[in-house]
């Protein structure tokens, strides 16, 4: 099978029908590799899990006491601040992000606040619809694991009560921050991973005085594409046990409401400042040849198709407001989306504050 390239966008016939068959053909392999195996990434950065200096901030919301882990600006400055979200698999400890990479810490260097919630494993980030359940069998009838399977009827966040994550971010924490710290709750900046990306992208549309620049890195675009409700599905199904409908009913306004590729409107109209990223597929010299890495290249491959497809329809907006990057080389895993966020620094240091 040929590698995934993205050479020409969408240029001739034969050049959009090429693009057609690979957007289908990318949809498939993520359906038989499941979306989620390596959606929380995978591959060696420079850090290692809990970092003492950042610290603990709970706060109560819908969902009960929801911990974030917060890092000051080295200036002790409290305009500049930035949420930083996790993918898929997000624990219930640390976010990935601190437990995979330093980023937190370089944020903090450039003087600006990091605020890096932690949970929320297949929730998009959203107000879901109900907690998740499957033929109206309640939570804490299967068991723990690591199977997906026996986890669906497992009890856990987002099962015995209702996911509220977009109340949490841009209601509950957004004040408790502004209350306890002093934190700008204004113009702030929002980014994150896959999940995280669409998540970001999301928050700043229907919150534009909160979130004055949003990242997306390997994020999923365009979700009322063919095929993406179904392959997402499976993800959250290998995710933790997880129901797409108790998310949000298909085609409803709750689903809609969380694809940016229909609320691409208000991010032109609320000119927010934009980095969108997702890389070409092909692993780098530090991807292991191994599984892992093949899944990841599939799921960067759909997370290309599905940022193209944003950028074509910001494109036709008249959106002038994103920053776009495709590196040649990258899948889905924590070494691109660290090289990600150090390149968005600059732009993301700039707006806001």
């Amino acid at each position: 099978m040929r590698s995934v390239r993205w050479k020409h966008w969408p240029g001739r016939r034969e050049d959009s029908d090429s693009w057609a068959r690979r957007w289908v053909l990318g949809v498939a392999v993520a359906l038989l590799l499941p979306l989620a195996t390596t959606i929380a990434g995978q591959g060696a950065t420079s850090s290692a899990a809990y970092d003492p200096a950042g610290f603990d901030f709970i706060v109560d919301s819908g969902m009960g006491p929801i911990k974030s882990r917060v890092w000051r600006a080295a200036d002790g400055n409290t305009n500049r601040v930035v949420y930083v979200l996790d993918g898929l698999r997000a624990p219930e400890t640390l976010s990935g992000w601190e437990i995979e990479t330093n980023i937190a810490a370089v944020l903090a260097s450039w003087n600006i606040n990091v605020v890096m919630p932690v949970g929320g494993m297949s929730s998009f980030y959203a107000d879901w619809n109900a907690p998740s359940e499957f033929a109206a069998i309640p939570a804490g009838t299967g068991s723990n694991s690591s199977s997906g399977a026996l986890n669906a009827l497992a009890a856990g966040p987002g099962k015995s009560y209702r996911y509220q994550w977009e109340t949490f971010l841009s209601d509950n924490l957004r004040w408790a921050l502004a209350d306890r710290l002093g934190f700008n709750p204004n113009r702030n900046g929002v980014f994150g991973l896959s999940m995280g990306g669409s998540a970001s992208l999301t928050l700043a549309a229907y919150h534009p005085d909160q979130f004055s620049f949003a990242g997306s890195f390997s994020g999923y675009l365009n979700i009322s594409a063919p095929g993406m409700r179904e392959a997402i599905r499976t993800a959250m199904l290998d995710a933790g046990g997880y129901n797409v409908d108790s998310m949000a009913p298909p085609w409803g306004p709750q689903w809609l409401h969380m694809d940016p590729f229909v609320f691409a409107p208000n991010l032109v109209n609320n000119g927010t400042r934009l980095w969108i990223a997702a890389a070409s597929g092909l692993p780098t010299s530090g991807d292991a040849p191994d599984m892992n890495t093949v899944n990841g290249m599939a799921l960067e491959a759909l997370a290309l198709a599905n940022t193209r497809a944003f950028q074509v329809r910001m494109m036709m907006l008249g959106g002038g407001n994103a920053v776009y990057d495709f590196p040649t080389l990258g899948i889905h895993a924590w070494n691109n989306w660290m090289d990600e966020a150090l390149k968005m620094l600059p732009d993301l240091s700039a707006n806001i504050g």
